[in-house]
């Protein structure tokens, strides 16, 4: 049976059209589903009985709540949800100020870097905007959520159209209504759904960079290789970060391995001029990787460095490691296994 999560007014239009229901509905069940988390026909109490059954034999809500979860110390909450191509993990970040939801949009990756758990699971499949949306509107936080960011399991170029769906429908004045500039996606520069992503979207944007030196960069995330981390930034600099849209580049730095002067001078050299902010992020370390963190004080002076030449960057906070919902560790190969078993 369909759902109703995750279409945009448009499509509800042509629903109810197709029933022989006021065009209005389709603005009546949009408020009831997005605004509302109602999360059965039954409760549209605004619409006839009769309507509300004739749409329940074809249609159903679609939301559908987290099949597991994990607290961290930190207050860091971590979701397990049920999809069509599997699970995925979704994580809840509170802080003082703001409350944070990183979503997935795939089951597992094609990606592959180095560094990344989800990427080892390999790829099941993409998410609709139905199982993205989901994870926003059904988690017991919802309503006080503050940002999205679209760095959970997948990578979002590689499901543009479901995530641009996502997006319009978190933006729009019939769905949740936010600012754009509460939604930050981010992508390893997949260049054809980056294009899509900055003329069709004005969320911000956050590039997974990790080595400004194309050859190394390479060993760590095959897409280099298709798409240079150069080429990239050039498509970025075609476009206004002056104002309120954003790009940062994420940084995992790797002792020995991209934590050098010799790595902190060529970023500077490669996002000289373009206005972002770096992103420095502590390596959480995986199983079967030679792969070390680098120490907190070379992190710090990698930071200043590039501070003290211009280039905006900060070091993130880690979040949830101890329940594995930390940057990389993102997986549910574990949890499939199990249900195999």
């Amino acid at each position: 049976m369909d759902s109703f999560i995750g279409k945009t007014l448009e499509e509800l239009k042509s629903i109810v059209s197709g029933y022989g229901l006021p065009s209005f509905s389709a603005k009546q069940i949009a408020q009831w589903i997005y605004v509302k988390r109602c999360d059965t026909i039954d409760g549209f109490s605004n619409l006839s009985q009769k309507n509300r059954a004739l749409l329940s034999e074809h249609y159903q809500v679609g939301l559908t709540k987290p099949v597991g979860s994990a607290r961290s110390k930190d207050g860091t909450i971590k979701y397990l949800f049920q999809t069509q191509h599997g699970l995925i993990e979704t994580v809840y970040i509170p802080e003082e100020d703001r409350a944070t939801l990183c979503v997935s949009c795939q089951v597992g990756c094609k990606m592959n870097c180095s560094f990344c758990m989800t990427g080892r699971m390999g790829f099941h499949g993409s998410l609709s905007s139905a199982e993205i949306l989901n994870q926003i509107l059904s988690i017991p936080e919802s309503k006080k959520l503050t940002n999205i960011v679209f760095m959970g399991m997948g990578e979002p170029m590689d499901n543009i159209d479901q995530v641009l769906r996502a997006t319009e429908i978190l933006t729009s004045d019939y769905g949740l209504a936010w600012s754009p500039k509460r939604i930050t996606v981010s992508t390893v520069g997949l260049l054809p759904g980056l294009r899509r992503l900055l003329t069709e979207s004005q969320c911000h944007i956050a590039v997974s960079l990790h080595n400004p030196i194309g050859e190394e960069r390479q060993e760590l995330m095959p897409v280099q290789k298709a798409y240079p981390i150069a080429d990239v930034v050039t498509l970025l600099r075609q476009y206004d970060f002056s104002h309120q849209r954003r790009i940062s580049f994420e940084y995992t730095l790797f002792e020995g391995v991209n934590d050098t002067s010799r790595h902190a001078a060529a970023l500077l050299r490669l996002l000289r001029g373009l206005e972002c902010r770096v992103n420095l992020i502590h390596f959480h370390p995986i199983p079967e990787s030679s792969l070390r963190p680098t120490d907190s004080r070379n992190m710090e002076r990698f930071r200043d460095y590039l501070n003290e030449n211009g280039l905006t960057t900060t070091i993130r906070r880690s979040r949830g490691q101890d329940i594995e919902a930390a940057c990389g560790l993102l997986s549910t190969q574990e949890q499939e296994r199990h249900k195999k078993d």
